[in-house]
């Protein structure tokens, strides 16, 4: 019965043919479905589309290979430049000679610009070789000037700073501890004996000398108390002084003027050293000693805002005055204007300098001037001399390039 009915199925199969009433349509058929330019439209796009990504790719292989053959080029022509000038021979000239190149400099002037580039020029043929050592990797000013600086900020706490100097060089020692300075309370103590003694003085008069002379004297010693505090309002300073000297702290005119050459010697040392073109140079009328300004606004006297290179060198240039006291008095007291004069800068800065990196630039600052100073301290020495016989600027450069 079974192979009866399955031949009956298949002979029912070979006259019928087999049906497609539950296939499901082809996509063949459903692409012939639709209109022929709706057809041709897409297959148009779509090779529109691969035509233009494939021409997306060949720019970017061909952009890829630009920039890789300028990287190598410009890598090339710097190891050229530097190859050449590290050929180039240092020469060894005498004072007079380095005093003869370096009077050539406009330095009165006080252009930026000019300085830093007859500078640079002198530094690449040969006959200098200190101005902007500490700042150069190579032995070409111009082409250093491309390259990164030498000086690199970096945290420094006041225990590193004690124990990498020596113990010589701290919050005390720069003047910005407190320990020494005129308190309130000294203020207060003072006021309060010049009016007791002047009331004992006024009463003593009136005691012991005649009726008249006794009243004129009482007043007078009267307005004592009014004058101190006249003057304690208008001139703090004249008071502060006047304590200082009682206490035996202030120094004498001889040992100011040498306190002040060498704070001043210290500055225009390491700013040569970090490449700062001099923006003034002049004798203080008051102290007779030359004083020394340098240009707070990058090499070309231009800048508004200052980049991270400048604001590293204007803050070794800033500690320097006051670390080139400590090494010979072991304290400082002239390194007030200068930390003012360092917070304008961090104001001017590109990048916004907080408080705390503003006291690890400081203390920075701080530690590396006292490298540099304690490097080139027969140099240092020399300055201190120049600066008391208010010698000219030419004089400063050839001491500190010479080699005697």
């Amino acid at each position: 019965m079974t192979c009866y009915k399955s031949a009956i199925v298949l002979l029912a199969f070979f006259l019928f043919g087999p049906s497609n009433a539950f296939q499901l349509p082809s996509q063949a058929g459903v692409v012939s479905s639709l209109p022929r330019n709706v057809r041709t439209l897409k297959m148009s796009d779509m090779n529109e589309v691969e035509k233009l990504r494939a021409a997306a790719a060949k720019a970017r292989e061909e952009y890829e290979r630009l920039s890789r053959r300028i990287l190598i080029q410009e890598a090339g022509k710097q190891i050229i430049s530097s190859t050449a000038v590290a050929t180039t021979p240092t020469k060894t000239l005498s004072t007079s000679e380095l005093r003869h190149l370096a009077s050539s400099i406009d330095f009165a002037s006080g252009d930026a610009a000019s300085q830093t580039r007859a500078l640079d020029s002198l530094v690449d043929s040969g006959d200098f070789t200190r101005w902007k050592s500490a700042v150069r990797r190579t032995a070409s000013a111009a082409v250093s000037s491309n390259m990164m600086s030498l000086l690199k900020p970096y945290p420094v706490t006041l225990q590193t700073l004690e124990s990498r100097t020596g113990g010589k060089v701290t919050a005390t020692s720069l003047g910005i501890g407190g320990e020494g300075d005129v308190k309130f309370e000294d203020f207060r103590d003072l006021t309060v004996a010049v009016v007791l003694g002047s009331t004992a003085l006024g009463i003593g008069a009136l005691a012991v000398l005649p009726p008249n002379v006794g009243a004129t004297f009482s007043y007078f010693f009267a307005l004592i108390p009014v004058g101190f505090i006249g003057v304690g309002s208008i001139a703090p300073g004249l008071i502060a002084g006047a304590i200082q000297g009682a206490r035996g702290e202030s120094d004498d005119e001889s040992t100011r003027k040498e306190r002040i050459c060498r704070h001043e010697a210290g500055h225009f040392l390491c700013g040569y050293l970090c490449g700062l073109p001099v923006k003034s140079y002049e004798i203080n009328p008051d102290t007779g000693a030359a004083c020394v300004e340098f240009h707070t606004d990058g090499s070309d006297g231009l800048r508004k805002q200052l980049s991270e290179e400048d604001i590293a060198a204007l803050s070794v240039v800033a500690m320097s005055g006051s670390v080139a006291e400590i090494l010979s008095y072991g304290k400082a007291t002239g390194g007030e204007n200068d930390l003012l004069e360092l917070q304008n800068c961090f104001r001017r800065s590109k990048d916004f300098i907080g408080s705390a990196k503003q006291q690890d630039l400081t203390r920075w600052g701080a530690l590396t001037s006292y490298s540099l100073l304690k490097g080139n301290m027969d140099k240092l020495e020399k300055l201190v001399v120049t600066f008391k016989e208010q010698s000219s600027l030419a004089d400063c450069v050839a001491i500190i390039e010479s080699t005697s």
